[in-house]
């Protein structure tokens, strides 16, 4: 160890990351306290690596004293419980002291007063923002503060409608967008959130607290919406969408736009679906490789997904997961046709109420699926069950035993709740 660089130890070190390692690590000569003067580039504090009898003025110290050690830091992250609150002015000198070489900043840290994050880090060379558990409030439009910033989360974040939106306006280079647990501060009774970025090309929106979310993104690749109530969700874009998955979502208008050509992956669950509604805005994805419907509810209780529409629309699929209720008399409409699923490798098919139609449901699709590798059944099964329930439950697996004994070629596995 004692001819390696003090560059390599500063690398070496910097993959440590924890500070209360790296801390440890400094200590061991005056070699390695060099390194970790000039070298490190990585530093992460999290209130847990610590002893839990560490008062909050201790702990200011120990991060104040380890930061100011270092010169050079490009990725900082202080993550510290709601149990302590600190002063302002100790985390407004970590951050003016890093912020000519920050390029990665993740930040939840409680302050008396607030401390404005975006006043303190704009401007400068911040690539990736992770703000948790903040406030922001008047976010300035007249300028640019963010030209590096490329990926930005806000997690249990209060902003206004308006600040973010300047925000996001604020990320000329914005790729990656990650809104959980937002709370969207706003008068209006009817909020909408209007989001505008040529740039963005991944966004994740869970439990953001508004009515309607406009969002104008000519390059957005991945959508991600989760545990959302929306009267309204419109995306303008300009078919570029590669991934779209929605989970736990109610929404009376969706709109995500006309061109839908690049859809490679479709990944719905606990949603209610208007099929033709829905088949009608993913109908052009000639090139989609996973689609999964899962736990969805249909609208009109005579529409189901018919494995003729998948297998002409979606010539390409590999991987397809079905899990819905198969209702009496819709089970011989879901298998109609002939038309085979000729790249699917791998079916998931799933029940949450078992039924006397699941073990037809299973044969048919397999018959539709000539390459299969791989099945998956996944179930719940209840504590409690009637005689019907777990008569029904035994010939399904026995027919299950018959089917591979069928399909010896298929791996054939289960997954039960």
């Amino acid at each position: 160890m004692e001819h390696l660089p003090v560059e390599v130890i500063g690398n070496i070190l910097s993959h440590l990351g924890i500070a209360r390692d790296v801390m440890v690590a400094s200590a061991v000569c005056r070699k390695w306290r060099d390194a970790c003067r000039r070298h490190l580039r990585l530093l992460s504090f999290n209130s847990d690596d610590f002893p839990r009898d560490m008062t909050t003025r201790q702990l200011e110290i120990v991060i104040t004293q380890t930061i100011f050690q270092t010169m050079g830091l490009q990725c900082l992250s202080i993550h510290i419980d709601n149990t302590h609150e600190f002063s302002a002015a100790p985390v407004i000198a970590w951050l003016m002291y890093t912020r000519e070489t920050l390029r990665s900043l993740s930040y939840n840290v409680r302050t008396i007063p607030n401390v404005n994050i975006l006043e303190k880090c704009g401007r400068q060379k911040l690539e990736v923002l992770d703000l948790d558990h903040n406030t922001i409030t008047g976010v300035e439009p007249s300028y640019q503060r963010f030209t590096c910033l490329k990926s930005l989360s806000l997690r249990h974040v209060s902003i206004s409608a308006m600040d973010l939106s300047y925000l996001v306006a604020s990320c000329p280079k914005i790729e990656l967008l990650a809104l959980d647990v937002l709370e969207v501060v706003t008068s209006d009774p009817q909020s909408t959130m209007e989001l505008t970025s040529h740039t963005l090309k991944s966004l994740f929106a869970k439990s953001v607290g508004v009515d309607k979310i406009i969002l104008d993104a000519d390059n957005l690749e991945v959508l991600h919406l989760n545990a959302l109530n929306l009267d309204l969700f419109e995306l303008i874009g300009k078919g570029t969408l590669k991934h779209l998955k929605i989970d736990d979502v109610s929404v009376t208008h969706l709109d995500i736009g006309d061109s839908t050509d690049h859809l490679e992956v479709v990944d719905v669950s606990n949603f209610t679906i208007v099929w033709p509604k829905f088949y009608s805005m993913i109908s052009r994805a000639s090139n989609l490789r996973t689609l999964r419907f899962w736990g969805v509810v249909f609208d009109d209780e005579d529409e189901i997904v018919d494995s003729e529409t998948i297998a002409v629309s979606f010539p390409l699929l590999r991987h397809l997961s079905l899990s819905y209720e198969l209702r009496d008399g819709l089970l011989h409409y879901s298998l109609q046709g002939s038309s085979p699923l000729e790249n699917v490798s791998v079916l998931e098919l799933g029940w949450t109420v078992i039924s006397e139609h699941f073990g037809p449901w299973v044969f048919g699709m397999i018959e539709r699926c000539p390459n299969l590798k791989k099945l998956v059944i996944h179930g719940v099964l209840s504590e409690a069950k009637t005689r019907e329930d777990r008569q029904m439950l035994a010939s399904f697996t026995s027919f299950i035993v018959c089917l591979m004994r069928k399909y010896v070629h298929v791996d054939v596995q289960f997954e039960y709740e």
